[in-house]
């Protein structure tokens, strides 16, 4: 096996109580990568197509990187993949933190599961060994509670990857929570709680081998002395620097996506950088990470109470449980961000499904015998901070809102869908589209619908001036395909390396990516191949979806969301978007279909995928 890789991946039956492990060979690692790259590979030929997302038949995958856990910058990451019970299509949901190392070093690069457990459990892997042990001491506890008794048992060196009540509860919007991070988006904390599989455990000092240790090391020094950009707010305020900024600019959804930000919240300053790093305590990096963007709190010694070492509020937290309520209380986010953290739930759709809750009230679908006596009104921050915890113990009203818009709008009727701000069933982030046109396409078009980390024209900023990407009209709809088609293809391949994206966007070029794969694998890799490599990875994934019977020109992007009509006021007066023209665009650069969103048969046989070709184009 290349070096970067333990070689080796964990498959575990929880029906059958089976361990096994299986080779990761060389020509998986250079085809795929890692992350959702092998993930895809791994799914695509061992799951059949129409499995229910939380049954015995959905594979549940943890992966990491050959960057992962090695001083390529920054090896930080790991994946979590699934058949997604939110879309029912591809699902993966990546994480920072100290994870994705520790598996590695525990002897891993990958450990899948299959089956149902008969009874909560958790899986420990220390140092090459693996074993199931019983889990029922842990079921009902937090996060936060899981890890320390844990850590107590097990020795304070192992990290732990685990899903809170939530999860238990088979909350469609819940994640999978590791102490620094959250794998947060696609729902697979519900996979996680369906297969009652309470926790992974990892421990060990298996050393990782690189290929070149010395030029590693080398790359290592030579490129943190030429990182840039938005690393001077990133490093020390975090993702909260955006605040501010995206509330005023017109990037922040506002009251449900139905408000505009200088009117309905013309002063973002209260849950701006400056209240949050005032109550901060301190900062925390991930594994060998060189910004160190996140955070601790300090106690909450106010109206709102949560304990000193809470994790601060990121971006995405702080706009949709902010803007996007018209909550401007910095306080009842921070708290609502633990109990999102403690029970293990996706921060971004509980924000979006408090703000749909709201709409809902204000508009008379719901009244106050529904929500339990709770006032859901625009800015009311004592009802937000109730009813999440309601939705997160999916208690009373709780239970309504706990699967997310989609379902929460069908189980309420009377037209509540057209406040549920979705896509395939998985709520939107916190960027407007009409802000930045690239959102447009990738929310629609990605085997992830309704995601923004996903790749694009823009979203790999240092691809731009090195001349990977064709020029491109920022004030245009037209002229961005190719562009796209490379950007988020060439975005697949760095998110498998188990890079962060935050480094990544800070590098000067992006040619750190194809020199630390050299050093780390010692394959003689080049930026050309790393962009077929992306592109064979954005294709398995979307072979996924088409499989599983879906079609993203079908799927409803609400009106709101693409400025039908245009908003009349604010920084997007009269903005539009032209969403034909941004799809067929891009699905003709992918050659995917453009009725169907069907890659190719020529484009998969070309890609090496003819096993795909074959089962898509019998």
């Amino acid at each position: 096996m290349a070096r970067g890789y333990m070689g080796k991946m964990l498959m575990v039956d929880l029906s059958r109580n089976e361990l096994k492990d299986e080779v990761l060979d060389e020509k998986l690692g250079r085809q795929f990568i890692g992350g959702y790259g092998i993930g895809a590979r791994i799914l695509f030929s061992r799951q059949k197509a129409g499995v229910d997302p939380l049954g015995p038949d959905n594979t549940l995958g943890i992966l990491t990187g050959p960057f992962t856990s090695t001083p390529a910058l920054s090896g930080t990451r790991h994946t979590v993949v699934g058949k997604s019970p939110l879309t029912g299509g591809w699902g993966d949901a990546n994480s920072g933190g100290d994870f994705g190392a520790r598996l590695k070093f525990a002897g891993y690069d990958a450990v899948f599961f299959t089956g149902i457990s008969e009874k909560p459990v958790y899986l420990l892997i220390n140092n090459g060994k693996a074993e199931l042990r019983d889990a029922s001491h842990l079921w009902g506890k937090d996060t936060r509670q899981t890890d320390d008794i844990l850590k107590s048992e097990l020795g304070k060196d192992v990290a732990v990857a685990c899903i809170g009540q939530s999860g238990e509860k088979v909350s469609l919007i819940s994640a999978v929570v590791n102490k620094s991070r959250t794998a947060a988006r696609s729902g697979l904390g519900a996979v996680m709680g369906s297969k009652r599989l309470k926790a992974v455990a990892v421990k060990g000092k298996m050393k990782v081998p690189v290929a070149d240790e010395k030029r590693t090391k080398e790359l290592r020094t030579k490129y943190l002395g030429e990182l840039g950009g938005h690393i001077v707010w990133l490093k020390p305020t975090g993702t909260p620097f955006l605040t501010v900024g995206s509330a005023k600019g017109g990037d922040s959804p506002v009251k449900n996506w139905g408000g505009v930000g200088v009117i309905d919240f013309p002063d973002a300053e209260p849950i701006g950088a400056d209240a949050v790093i005032e109550r901060r305590s301190k900062r925390f990096a991930c594994y060998l990470c060189p910004i160190g963007c996140g955070g601790h709190m300090k106690e909450g010694t106010g109206e709102y109470k949560y304990e000193a070492g809470s994790r601060r509020p990121e971006y995405e937290t702080i706009a949709m449980f902010g803007t996007n309520c018209l909550n401007n209380n910095i306080e009842s986010i921070i708290k609502v961000n633990d109990i999102c953290d403690r029970y293990g739930l996706d921060t971004i759709s509980a924000g979006a499904t408090i703000a749909f809750a709201i709409e809902c009230f204000e508009n008379g679908l719901i009244t106050r015998a529904d929500t339990d006596g709770i006032e859901m009104t625009w800015g009311n921050h004592k009802a937000i901070v109730a009813m999440t915890e309601k939705l997160a113990k999916r208690e009373g009203f709780g239970a309504v809102l706990a699967d997310g818009v989609k379902v929460a709008a069908e189980k309420i009727g009377k037209g509540a869908d057209q406040y549920a701000m979705h896509i395939q069933g998985q709520e939107l982030p916190a960027h407007d589209p009409k802000h930045a046109f690239q959102y447009a396409t990738s929310y629609r078009l990605d085997p992830t619908p309704g995601r923004h980390f996903v790749g694009s024209e823009l979203s790999d900023a240092p691809a731009h001036p090195s001349g990977l990407l064709p020029e491109f009209d920022l004030k245009s709809f037209a002229g961005r395909g190719e562009a796209h088609k490379i950007g988020s293809n060439f975005h697949q391949a760095v998110v498998c390396t188990g890079t962060c994206l935050f480094v990544y966007w800070a590098f000067p070029n992006i040619d750190p990516i194809a020199d630390f794969m050299r050093a780390v694998t010692g394959w003689d890799v080049t930026t050309d191949e790393l962009l077929k490599t992306g592109e064979r990875i954005s294709n398995l994934r979307q072979a996924f979806n088409i499989r599983e019977g879906l079609n993203p020109l079908q799927f409803k992007v609400p009106d709101r969301v693409l400025g039908r009509p245009p908003p009349k006021e604010g920084p997007l007066a009269g903005v539009t978007i032209d969403e034909d023209t941004l799809v067929r665009e891009c699905l003709t650069a992918m050659d995917w279909d453009l009725k169907t969103a069907k890659p190719s048969k020529k484009k998969l046989q070309e890609l090496g995928l003819e096993d795909v070709a074959r089962e898509l184009w019998p």
